[in-house]
């Protein structure tokens, strides 16, 4: 798939596809894990310091010279800096089928070591590649709508057909959905875990972080056992939008987790996007105060290559064919229904249900068959697998 991405837009350093740890990791590792270390301190200790090992045998004397490091601060990071089992976590790492990376590592993604506070170490679990430098990310509520996971899945299969790399949290709801979207397009997609990526979270997509891993990558910056605490998840949202050149929101309450990936796109001068969505739904109120705010409003993939500027003007061309043809064998029937010798309460059933849901009452007074038989029928449709059951009693074809 990336090559029909244009070179011009993966430039940098190639990123290679050997699952080996990067030389050094060890002391990176030891430093970054240091009581009172996180990524921005970690980046004025090597500017200050010239390097890693450096670093790790600086004084207290040398380490209160770094910025923002008083006497006590610094005695915290000469008391620590060695107590990390940097071993023990490459072995744990290695079982797990996890390789880690620094940030000087050429294959260190481009995009993200240039936001403010990138991860000095990342675990990853999968391939990268050049053409994930043409990652859009496609974030939301957990307790999603059956419209907001529909055009999550849209959005992330159209965009993977046109040789997008899908970025997400691989959280329940809208995360979940853009990974399928992606995945069933054959496309690229990475998940960034706030956890470590030993641990599965949300245990029901095991087999989902499976299959990403397989297609793309699962990325984290945690210790590859580390638990999925509340306090991961923000800041694993800057690496979201940090991986990406865009965002796409869809159904994002005012609470949401995925307003702060949005502020943390707007702080790496990323694009923010915005699906809309019923204008009565709290599912909707953070995502479009967005948009008042100035973010822009997509219903189309054209709409996402305008956001994107010289970039989305480049790849329009190719984009629109893509999603067309995406769009096309989504919308192809999965099976001959004349072939399928269905009843004419089924056949009336099927003519009337559509792509939008509906409710059973609905489908009752619009055939005209009676509660009866229109139960019957929908049982019937449903093991052909031609209609599909929703909550609340809503139907749809399949």
């Amino acid at each position: 798939m990336d090559i029909l991405l244009p070179d011009k837009f993966c430039e940098g350093r190639s990123i290679g596809t050997n699952h080996q740890n990067s030389p050094d990791i060890e002391n990176w590792l030891r430093l970054i894990r240091a009581d009172g270390v996180g990524p921005v301190m970690f980046a004025r200790l090597l500017k200050r310091l010239g390097s890693v090992d450096r670093a790790l045998g600086a004084s207290v004397s040398e380490l209160t010279k770094v910025d923002g490091i008083g006497f006590k601060t610094a005695e915290r990071i000469a008391r620590s800096a060695d107590k990390f089992d940097a071993q023990k976590e490459l072995a744990a790492a290695a079982k797990a089928g996890v390789w880690i990376i620094n940030a000087a590592d050429k294959r260190y993604p481009p995009p993200l070591r240039g936001i403010y506070d990138p991860p000095p170490v990342l675990y990853v679990k999968g391939t990268l590649k050049r053409a994930d430098n043409l990652g859009i990310a496609i974030v939301g509520t957990r307790r999603c709508s059956t419209y907001g996971e529909e055009q999550a899945a849209r959005f992330g299969h159209m965009l993977a057909s046109a040789g997008f790399t899908i970025v997400s949290g691989m959280a329940r709801g809208i995360d979940t959905a853009a990974h399928r979207g992606a995945l069933a397009a054959g496309g690229r997609t990475i998940a960034v875990h706030g956890c470590g990526l030993k641990t599965v979270f949300p245990p029901e997509n095991k087999k989902l972080i499976e299959l990403a891993a397989e297609s793309g990558a699962c990325l984290s910056e945690l210790p590859v056992e580390y638990e999925a605490l509340p306090e991961n998840f923000p800041p694993r949202n800057r690496i979201i939008s940090g991986l990406s050149l865009g965002v796409i929101l869809i159904e994002a309450p005012p609470r949401s987790g995925a307003l702060l990936t949005a502020k943390a796109a707007l702080s790496q001068n990323r694009e923010v996007m915005v699906v809309p969505g019923k204008i009565d739904s709290p599912l909707n109120v953070g995502s479009h105060r967005l948009v008042k705010e100035g973010a822009k409003l997509v219903d189309c993939i054209e709409d996402v290559m305008e956001a994107l500027g010289y970039i989305g003007a480049d790849l329009k061309g190719h984009a629109t064919g893509a999603a067309e043809k995406a769009q096309r064998r989504i919308e192809a029937p999965l099976f001959d229904v004349g072939r399928l010798n269905l009843s004419e309460a089924e056949k009336a059933i099927y003519d009337f249900v559509g792509a939008e849901p509906m409710h059973v009452d609905e489908i009752i007074v619009g055939t005209g068959l009676g509660a009866g038989n229109v139960n019957s029928g929908m049982i019937s449709l449903r093991l052909k697998g031609l209609i599909k059951q929703l909550p609340g009693n809503l139907f749809k074809r399949n």
